[in-house]
Order: structure tokens, then C-alpha cells, then sequence
């Protein structure tokens, strides 16, 4: 891991913020694009040699601070026995999605035999980055994933999920609940792996109402947080109002989406570290208000206890040239404070 993300997570001063960008690794890369007309999307993620190359296509662009692993939120439904695949226009598609109370009993199948090329392309990555750069794991939070599951497909809403929790609390329980068992074997196989840190993204969680939150959401984020001893950053989309739940979830980083004003969050939060929150659209605008923007929230987070971030994931169609002036803003603040 960097000295930089380390003393970062630590909430310790460092010359400029650690940086790297949710989605990193993706189809924002012309050389991810040359490599996915060749293989399916469940074939690179499940090819250590597919998934490697990819997962270092930005570190040979950009050296950020962290890589993050090439692989999909969804994988870790498969020791459940959900089966998905992802149409192009639409994103995954769940192929036996519960359509019932009795479908949320489910058998858990061996993580570390069934996900194995998670594993080894963690150990990959960290054989090959050494101290250069964190690597990070992550995971899909337990209600995004249980809100895939009931619906089969991406959603604005997600009412199949919510739906159960209205007719049939317990039912929604026990889906959280196998979610949540085979989430902390997840991330804990990612960390005997070699992860540096592991960021779980709970993105839809927020659709819940904040006392459903607190009730179902934040003592399993902090079963899963505390099961392993490396840094972790939690990820929840639209929180702004509620970031005290996010920190109550024990994460050692709170992910901000770039609906949240950094300056407020850092006098909401205290010294607790947090990560982001440029607005992914304002990398569609021209190099200069790119390098402006983003830093006016290295200012304004301060000079400890922040990993520099986007708000959320990169757009598939960003220009390339925008991404390098980001990251290049945030190496030049370090130069300017030499």
C-alpha cells in the first residue's frame, strides 16, 4: 500500500490526497474496449490473466494510488445460486431472480472454491504493485444485492425488494442475512488474498427509509466491516442527510457521492477520513474546469484524511483526456506544496 492512502486512511497529513476513481478499470479505456471485443464481460472477470491486464490498464495511464480489482459487485451471488449475466443497454440481468418468500432460503456454496479467480487476481495485482499502490478488493453491500436479486435487473426503484420488506419482513431478513454470511467470507477470502483495503458499496441502500436503515442496514455493515482487520470505505448513494449512519457502520473511510458538500461532511464527520466526490459529469467538460474543480474539493476536505475520488463511477464515455487532468491536478498539488 502507498504511504499516501495508508497516512490518509489514518487521518494523518500528507502533501497531497491519495486519488483513484470508482469504475477505473473499464470502458472509458480505448485498450479495455480492444480487449472486451474479444471476451465477454463474465469471461474477463473470471480469466486472472484477462482480469490483470485490465485491472492495470489505468495504473500504466494515470498511477493512481490505489487499483482497484477488475471483477463485478454480482459475482458473490453465485455461491447463493444466483445464476446472471449482463446484457449490452441493460446491465445484469438476474436469470432466477426470488419470486417468492421461500425463494430467500438459501444454501451457501464454497466462496473461496467457487470465486477462486478473485483470489488469484488480488494476489496478481499485489505481486505486482508491491508498495507502489493500494489494492483494493470490494463488495456489493447486502441491500443492493438483495435488491438485484427480486428484481433481476437494474431499476430506478427497486420495488420488488421493497416490496418484500413490506409483505414479509422476515423473508427480507433472511435474504439479508445469507447476503451478509456470504459477504464477510467474500471480503475475508479478498484479505487473505492480499487486499490492502476493501470498499463495499452498498449503492441503493439509501432507498430505504432512515429507520429502516438503521434497523436493517447499518448492524450488518458492521458485521461485514468488522470481520476483517484491513482499512474498509463505505460507499451509500444519496446519504448526504445521514452520514452519521454511515459512520456507524465502523468503516474507516465514509464514500461521499458528489451530491454532498465535502466541506460540510468533514464538520459533520470529525476526523473521520473520507473519500471523493467529483461529480462524474464534470469530467465532460473541457481540462480546465476539470483541474478547477477538482481543486476546489482538495481544499476544501483539508490536508488530512481524504482520498480523493469521484462521486460515483466513471461514465463509460468520458474522454480520456479529462481523466488524465484529474489525476494530473491532484499529483501537481503535491509539487505546489514541495
Amino acid at each position: 500500500m502507498s504511504h499516501r492512502f495508508r497516512s490518509a486512511i489514518r487521518g494523518e497529513p500528507v502533501d497531497r490526497p491519495p486519488v483513484w476513481i470508482m469504475r477505473q478499470a473499464g470502458r472509458y479505456l480505448p485498450e479495455y474496449r480492444e480487449i472486451r471485443e474479444s471476451h465477454s464481460f463474465r469471461e474477463a472477470i473470471s480469466t486472472p490473466d484477462i482480469a490483470t491486464e485490465i485491472s492495470l490498464q489505468p495504473w500504466e495511464r494515470f498511477q493512481p494510488d490505489a487499483v482497484v480489482m477488475y471483477s463485478d459487485i454480482l459475482t458473490v451471488l453465485e455461491p447463493l445460486g444466483f445464476e446472471y449475466h449482463v446484457e449490452s443497454g441493460v446491465g445484469p440481468v438476474i436469470e432466477n431472480p426470488v419470486e417468492s418468500p421461500a425463494d430467500t432460503d438459501r444454501e451457501r456454496g464454497d466462496v473461496r472454491d467457487q470465486l477462486w479467480y478473485v483470489g488469484e487476481l488480488i494476489e496478481r495485482l499485489s505481486a505486482t504493485l508491491g508498495d507502489e499502490a493500494a489494492v483494493l478488493g470490494f463488495a456489493g453491500g447486502p441491500f443492493t444485492l438483495a435488491a438485484y436479486a427480486c428484481e433481476g435487473s437494474t431499476s430506478r426503484s427497486f420495488m420488488a425488494v421493497r416490496r418484500l420488506r413490506a409483505n414479509d419482513p422476515e423473508a427480507f431478513e433472511q435474504l439479508l442475512d445469507a447476503l451478509t454470511e456470504v459477504l464477510i467470507e467474500y471480503c475475508q477470502y479478498q484479505e487473505d488474498a492480499g487486499a490492502d483495503a476493501i470498499q463495499l458499496f452498498d449503492t441503493y441502500a439509501s432507498l430505504l427509509s432512515p429507520a429502516d436503515y438503521e434497523r436493517y442496514i447499518v448492524p450488518r455493515h458492521q458485521r461485514i466491516l468488522d470481520a476483517v482487520d484491513i482499512p474498509t470505505i463505505v460507499f451509500v448513494r444519496n446519504m448526504g442527510g445521514n452520514l452519521d449512519m454511515l459512520a456507524d457502520s465502523g468503516a474507516d473511510v465514509i464514500g461521499l457521492d458528489w451530491t454532498v458538500d465535502i466541506e460540510s461532511a468533514r464538520e459533520t464527520l470529525g476526523d473521520q477520513p473520507v473519500q471523493g466526490n467529483l461529480d462524474p459529469a464534470l469530467l465532460y467538460g473541457d481540462p480546465d474546469t476539470v483541474r478547477e474543480r477538482t481543486r476546489a474539493i482538495i481544499d476544501a476536505a483539508g490536508d488530512t484524511g481524504h482520498i480523493l475520488n469521484l462521486g460515483h463511477g466513471i461514465d463509460r464515455n468520458t474522454p480520456v483526456e479529462n481523466v488524465a487532468a484529474f489525476f494530473e491536478t491532484v499529483k501537481e498539488t503535491a509539487a505546489d506544496t514541495a
